[in-house]
């Protein structure tokens, strides 16, 4: 089964990348982020044709998160528990059947929290708090999870073309690293790190032609709970869609899991 993340930066000026992809790899189930899209005008239609159950939780002209999935979901829910006035569309949980058992994938759009001596990036510090709450409660349930998703998170020196460069930004600083080792303590096992300890990429910036020196950060993750780790084959990380005539400024990031 294959299961991967993709921040398409927009669904309406990327849809026919997402169709082309989608076309060329199959995969099982997809997580979008960023569709910059409310629910109603989503394409669903398109992706149902494709074979493909969809579910979104969306939000006018930013944010926004789907699931695609041929197989059929068992349960889905929108929103990131812990905080009712959080109105940005951020989180979607979905679960699917499969022979072994139920598994339970959650794609997030973690905040930017640029810059940091605004109200974002507090915001980013309280929402990895409750993402850290939430998993902690879906652990207990011990089954294959994955949440999947643009984290804004920068895990290591190795993830990054220029440490420096990017050390004490929102994404790469010690507050956000605090939080992720948090979830990384909880049993959460970052899946192309389990497979792949070489530098990889999945962001390039639209400036400075980061793109052709290849100055990208890894920030588009699959961390996976023990039960989905002890299934997990293999990860890919499809660059080549950076490089097409209308990208996202992200790649999808693709993990193959025995379920």
């Amino acid at each position: 089964m294959q299961i991967a993340t993709w921040n398409i930066n927009g669904i309406k000026a990327r849809l026919p990348e997402v169709e082309y992809w989608l076309k060329a790899h199959k995969p099982d189930l997809v997580c979008l982020q960023e569709i910059k899209s409310i629910d109603e005008n989503f394409p669903r239609q398109l992706f149902e044709d494709l074979g493909y159950n969809v579910e979104t939780h969306g939000q006018k002209s930013f944010n926004g998160v789907a699931l695609l999935s041929l197989h059929p979901f068992e349960e889905v829910n929108r929103g990131l528990p812990g905080d009712e006035t959080d109105e940005q569309a951020r989180f979607i949980e979905g679960v699917i059947a499969r022979p072994a058992g139920p598994v339970r994938i959650a794609g997030i759009y973690l905040p930017n929290g640029n810059p940091v001596d605004t109200e974002k990036f507090p915001y980013k510090l309280s929402w990895m708090d409750r993402l850290n709450a939430w998993t902690k409660a879906r652990l207990l349930l011990e089954e294959p999870l994955i949440v999947a998703g643009d984290y804004n998170i920068i895990p290591d020196r190795l993830d990054t073309h220029d440490h420096d460069a990017w050390w004490g930004d929102a994404l790469y600083r010690p507050e956000s690293l605090e939080r992720f080792r948090t979830l990384q303590a909880m049993g959460m096992t970052d899946a192309l790190r389990a497979v792949n300890n070489e530098q990889a990429f999945t962001f390039w910036d639209f400036q400075a032609g980061a793109w052709r020196r290849n100055n990208g950060i890894r920030i588009d993750h699959l961390m996976c709970s023990p039960q989905a780790a002890d299934k997990l084959e293999s990860v890919e990380i499809h660059r080549d869609m950076r490089g097409r005539e209308k990208p996202s400024d992200h790649v999808p990031v693709v993990g193959k899991f025995d379920f």
